[in-house]
């Protein structure tokens, strides 16, 4: 009886989708993908706390692990084999621009520009901001996506404005920054009497989508959840970040190739730090403006390096897992 099976080739892919979670760097616990759950895992709608960045190009991974010879005896022979060194980058660009894309591509600080007060001293990340507008106490809404502020100070946002939401900074030291650590302080001293660092410094941003009875609804969850008792918010006008500073991104990540006949290939790096400062790559647009020479796409342009994670099963170090998913009935 001949076999039913398909036989096995090498998928063939299109583009690669990423998927960044955080690292809880106060514990340094990354956030582990557990491939028995790949034939489960819905790129269109990842499961928590995997955040979709998108497309991107250009993906590259390279092993700098280094593998010697075990000498042994005289003259030395060869006996056996040993890794002296365990490395790997990654390098990509990412086909669209946005907050989490690109904190993650400058590797330091990502900068939420706050609405500045009338008249502050100018500064190259935003001079003293604008009172936050605390939340109401004793609200009933309990969600990720609606902050109740009160009517009246509802009437001081627009619909399409930005905002980050966070807790006031009051001399807390090392990690700072709520759902994701946006920042490091090392001394208080240095951060002074800026009540609004850890907003300025947060990941936990969205855009008001609406606003009705006080509460602003917005268009997308914040990344640290539910807001806590002690959150307050402020107008954000834009973000920057800074070349150079000590401050190093990382978060886990996984990158998912999607066969065009239905196989699955996930790279998985648990703990991936920024190894490079904020770069763009260009590109010529295509089609009607070809002959237009003077518009040209900008990606934002991405290097980590990953770390190690202890492997559960037998307490190996390692820095990233491959899992594959063959189409049904592919020959293995």
């Amino acid at each position: 009886m001949a076999s039913e099976l398909i036989a096995g080739v090498a998928p063939v892919t299109r583009r690669v989708r990423a998927y960044f979670a955080p690292v809880n760097r106060a514990a340094g616990q990354a956030t582990i993908f557990d491939p028995s759950g790949i034939a489960g895992f819905n790129v269109d709608a990842p499961p928590a706390p995997w955040l979709d960045l998108g497309w991107c190009s250009g993906f590259t991974r390279r092993s700098g692990t280094k593998i010697s010879a075990l000498f042994t005896g005289a003259p030395g022979t060869a006996a056996g084999q040993v890794r002296t060194e365990v490395d790997a980058e990654v390098s990509l660009e990412f086909e669209s621009w946005g907050k989490l894309q690109m904190a993650l591509s400058a590797g330091v600080q990502q900068m939420n520009v706050l609405h500045v007060q009338s008249g502050a001293a100018a500064n190259g990340s935003g001079g003293t901001a604008v009172a936050a507008v605390p939340l109401t106490s004793g609200s009933s809404v309990t969600s990720a996506t609606a902050l109740d502020v009160g009517a009246t100070a509802a009437a001081g946002f627009v619909v399409g404005d930005v905002v980050a939401v966070d807790v006031d900074y009051t001399g807390q030291l090392g990690f700072v920054g709520s759902g994701v650590s946006g920042g490091y302080v090392k001394s208080a001293a240095l951060i002074g009497s800026d009540v609004d660092y850890v907003r300025r410094i947060t990941l936990n941003v969205a855009r008001i989508t609406g606003i009705a009875g006080g509460v602003l609804t917005l268009g997308s969850p914040l990344i640290a959840g539910v807001p806590a008792a002690g959150m307050q918010v402020s107008r954000v006008v834009g973000f920057c970040d800074r070349e150079g500073g000590s401050y190093f991104q990382e978060w886990s990540a996984l990158f998912c190739l999607e066969g065009e006949q239905g196989d699955l290939v996930v790279f998985h790096y648990p703990r991936l730090q920024a190894m490079a400062g904020a770069a763009e790559t260009r590109d010529g647009l295509v089609g009607k403006q070809a002959s237009d020479r003077s518009l040209e796409r900008m990606r934002l342009a991405g290097s980590f390096r990953a770390l190690p994670v202890p492997d559960a099963n037998d307490g190996e170090m390692v820095v990233c897992f491959r899992s594959y998913l063959p189409t049904a009935m592919r020959a293995i």
